[in-house]
């Protein structure tokens, strides 16, 4: 019956994972396979960590982060890379999640310690294509990682 729940005790662990990974992210899926119609995890996310910018560009990948703890922001960018829209994401706050449409560039930026968010598209898994990745940031690991995350952070200090 305790698999039904997502409790406190649930997300704490979660989190606690993404303070212990070098990527500084975990997940807990609620979905049962990567074949699966509906893909629906949960995400603890830790500052540093880097979400490069990324486009899903099949017409039903739309995707869904609602905040559960902590602060995020996303971003929104043009095909050349350049900043659209910049919003923090808090539970309460003025912004709680986002939905974006297949074929928009985006990327998500953790601001605190413990942050956790709900995310939602369909299934079945596959891999990003090249043409997914935004390609003027650099892959996750390679040089220019730790600028381009600054960049992005930089974003909502204006």
């Amino acid at each position: 019956m305790s698999d039904f729940f997502l409790d406190a005790a649930l997300l704490d662990e979660l989190c606690a994972r993404a303070r212990g990974v070098p990527r500084l992210r975990a997940h807990h899926n609620l979905h049962d396979s990567p074949e699966a119609p509906a893909h629906r995890l949960l995400v603890a996310m830790e500052p540093g960590s880097y979400v490069r910018p990324h486009r899903h560009l099949d017409p039903n990948k739309a995707e869904t982060i609602i905040v559960l703890r902590g602060r995020l922001g996303v971003l929104v960018f043009d095909e050349a890379g350049q900043v659209q829209a910049a919003r923090e994401m808090a539970p309460g706050g003025a912004v709680i999640g986002y939905n974006i449409p297949p074929g928009v560039f985006h990327a998500i930026v953790c601001f605190e310690s413990g942050t956790l968010f709900i995310e939602a598209k369909a299934g079945p898994y596959a891999a990003p294509l090249d043409a997914e990745w935004g390609p003027w940031a650099p892959a996750e690991g390679q040089p220019g990682v730790a600028e381009a995350l600054a960049a992005m952070a930089a974003a909502f200090s204006g």
